[in-house]
C-alpha cells in the first residue's frame, strides 16, 4: 500500500454520514482531513484552509452547488495543481463533471478495498473516474 503519511485532503460535503465515512477511510490512511460543511461561506472558507494534496467535492449541496465551488477553487492560485475530485451519489453527473474541469469522480458509496489505490493514483495525477 502507498505511504500516505503528511497526505491533506479538504472534502467539502454538507452531508455529514459522507463525511463520516471518508474522514475514516482517510483516517486509516493517516491522511489528515480539512472539512468545509457550509458552501454559502466556501470562498471565506477556503481562504482559511492549509493547501490541501486533494480536494473531494460534492456536487448536490444548499447555497452553492459543487460547480459552483470549482470555479472558486479554479480561479484561486492557491489551489493550482490540486487534483478536485467530485465525490456524488449521482453517478448521472459524470459527464458534466468531465467538462466543467474535475480531476476525477468517485461515486459514493465508496469501496474501502479500492480506495486506497485510487487515492494513490489521484495524488500520482491519474485522472480517476469510477463508479461503485
Amino acid at each position: 500500500m502507498a505511504d500516505f503519511e503528511g497526505v491533506q485532503a479538504l472534502i467539502i460535503e454538507d452531508d455529514q454520514t459522507s463525511i463520516n465515512v471518508l474522514t475514516r477511510l482517510l483516517d486509516q490512511l493517516s491522511v489528515g482531513a480539512a472539512v468545509i460543511q457550509d458552501t454559502a461561506q466556501a470562498e471565506i472558507s477556503l481562504r482559511e484552509v492549509a493547501r490541501p494534496d486533494v480536494i473531494f467535492l460534492d456536487l448536490e449541496m444548499p447555497a452553492l452547488n459543487g460547480y459552483n465551488v470549482l470555479q472558486l477553487i479554479q480561479k484561486d492560485e492557491f489551489f493550482n495543481d490540486v487534483p478536485v475530485v467530485a465525490y456524488t451519489t449521482h453517478i448521472s453527473h459524470m459527464n458534466d463533471a468531465r467538462r466543467a474541469g474535475f480531476n476525477g469522480f468517485l461515486g459514493k458509496p465508496l469501496d474501502k478495498n479500492q480506495f486506497p489505490d485510487q487515492l494513490a493514483r489521484i495524488l500520482n495525477g491519474e485522472s480517476v473516474w469510477e463508479v461503485p
